[in-house]
């Protein structure tokens, strides 16, 4: 299969943010940092949502796909990029788009008209390999909060002798976030780099989350719209069973994409199936969602 961009070109913190872009503050006093591109008065908006560690630009080559037929809106996650830092025991999924599903669900179906999940889990993502079984062995000794807590009260020293671009870090990006044959060094290099920017405290304490993070229940909220579910083969870390069992769950609303031989960062390597499944969503939005099986 075709790998595509040959090469990734994201815009770095250091660039000034492109003309337009705002800040909007979080009912607890968190700024975020928001851009809007795209069709000002297209009757669709297409909210993205970056994944952890990361900031909106890894979005930027699908907002290059749309930016033509929809408007655009794209945003920093709470201290991440260029929002505002929050205290640590905000840093949950919850807070993180207020878990919409399970606390919103009024607002799909009609302010909520379509979903794209990529490279994602409803919950269930610590329970097998080591980490795993570590993390069993560790509720089982009712440790858990004491392991957490430890573990954000050792990021911010790991923080201060922290060492960006190391080889080391550089092959576990290359192993965790790319697939079997679509790891170009200068890419690996530049992805490390983007996930490298989010500051320790912040990753530990949302890393924290993740351990309870279940949100199947809410599954069902979607199939009042229609759903596209991108998951790729060799995803190490939301294997593609967690995006098969989302679409299986969501029901006939639901389109799965596969793709083969890809890693985590699917919409960076496999460009054009991610930016075709993107467009072909949208025409599903406009044509009406289908009946619920």
């Amino acid at each position: 299969m075709p790998i595509d961009p040959p090469s990734l070109s994201l815009p770095r913190l250091s660039e000034p943010p492109p003309p337009g872009s705002r800040t909007v503050t979080t009912d607890d006093g968190v700024p975020l940092h928001v851009e809007v591109d795209g069709v000002a008065d297209a009757s669709v908006t297409v909210l993205f949502s970056h994944g952890f560690t990361a900031r909106l630009a890894e979005w930027e080559l699908q907002r290059a796909a749309l930016r033509h037929r929809a408007r655009l809106v794209l945003w920093d996650q709470r201290g991440h990029g260029r929002s505002g830092w929050t205290k640590l025991t905000s840093a949950t999924i919850d807070r993180t788009g207020r878990a919409l599903a399970r606390q919103r669900p009024e607002l799909f179906g009609d302010r909520v008209v379509g979903v794209f999940l990529m490279a994602t889990s409803a919950g269930g993502l610590v329970e097998t390999g080591p980490l795993g079984y570590a993390i069993k062995v560790v509720r089982w000794l009712h440790l858990l909060s004491l392991y957490l807590r430890l573990l954000q009260a050792l990021a911010p020293l790991l923080e201060r002798f922290r060492r960006r671009g190391g080889r080391v870090a550089r092959r576990v990006t290359r192993r965790l976030l790319f697939g079997l044959d679509d790891a170009d060094p200068a890419n690996v290099a530049l992805v490390q780099e983007l996930l490298e920017e989010t500051p320790y405290p912040v990753a530990m304490a949302f890393y924290a989350t993740f351990l309870d993070h279940d949100e199947t229940a809410a599954l069902e909220v979607l199939r009042r719209v229609p759903v596209t579910v991108v998951t790729a083969t060799h995803d190490r870390l939301t294997p593609a069973a967690h995006g098969r069992r989302i679409a299986d769950a969501i029901g006939a609303n639901a389109e799965l994409v596969v793709v083969r031989g890809a890693g985590h960062s699917v919409n960076l390597t496999r460009t054009s199936i991610v930016d075709d499944a993107l467009n072909e969503l949208l025409d599903r939005v406009a044509a009406g969602p289908r009946t619920a099986g």
